[in-house]
């Protein structure tokens, strides 16, 4: 169903005010906006919110589960109005193997490589289809049994598995603050992302460049982004006010 006018007005205006609050945070980190990427999360909204989204330059979409790119890409893909900007697609949440081959050609960035056992299979995928993919190492250092990724102490002794792979890049890491933390917690994790990330990069003596950092949501992209945050994840607060 198209939007209204009062919904694309809606919609533009959470925009502005979370591209706002992006640059207000920079300043206080003393970075630049353009070194913090906005990757806006349409998991819980209508292919036609989407493309609305796309229409006013927010090209970084990012769904959780695959079917969704699957159904939303090829939507978006005959939109007139984006012909010009594709989209850049993320898959945000867990991507089980059975499902690699069909989404991998659609995503510009897996964020959730939550084990060696995917990133070997992503590997093997990524060359039967000639392709270089790009991903960022899921890190669980909330301690939350119901999070996936790698431990953090474990990531030194996967540097050979890691550096072997032929057709994946490894762009970064990526990780998510307890629900039920404060914002102080939520930074805190933040800034140990950023030193797990300094420091594999050093043990990897090069072969990781790992420019990436993916963190941060709606409640806390500017904690996130003072630390470091080079991705930064955003459902809720651009689409308040939107039916699905």
């Amino acid at each position: 169903m198209p939007l209204s006018a009062d919904e694309r007005t809606l919609l533009e205006r959470n925009l502005l005010q979370v591209q706002a609050r992006i640059a207000s945070a920079c300043e206080r980190a003393g970075r630049a906006p353009r070194d913090v990427r906005l990757v806006a999360v349409t998991k819980y909204v209508s292919a036609e919110i989407a493309a609305e989204i796309a229409s006013l330059g927010q090209i970084d979409l990012g769904e959780s589960r695959p079917q969704q790119i699957w159904e939303k890409q090829p939507i978006l893909a005959s939109d007139p109005r984006l012909a010009a900007q594709p989209i850049r697609w993320h898959m945000i949440g867990p991507l089980q193997r059975n499902k690699i081959r069909r989404t991998l050609p659609l995503v510009d960035l897996l964020h959730s490589g939550e084990s060696l056992k995917l990133l070997e299979s992503l590997d093997e995928e990524a060359a039967k289809a000639g392709l270089t993919s790009h991903v960022l190492l899921e890190v669980n250092l909330s301690g939350d049994t119901t999070k996936h990724g790698f431990r953090a102490d474990e990531l030194p002794a996967l540097l050979p598995q890691l550096t072997a792979l032929t057709h994946l890049r490894i762009d970064g890491l990526m990780t998510m603050a307890a629900l039920e933390g404060t914002l102080d917690d939520a930074q805190r994790l933040f800034a140990q992302l950023r030193a797990v990330r300094d420091k594999l990069r050093e043990q990897s003596a090069g072969a990781l460049e790992l420019p990436e950092l993916s963190m941060g949501m709606s409640d806390d992209f500017e904690r996130a982004i003072l630390e470091g945050a080079t991705l930064v994840r955003v459902g809720s607060a651009l689409v308040e006010g939107l039916g699905a």
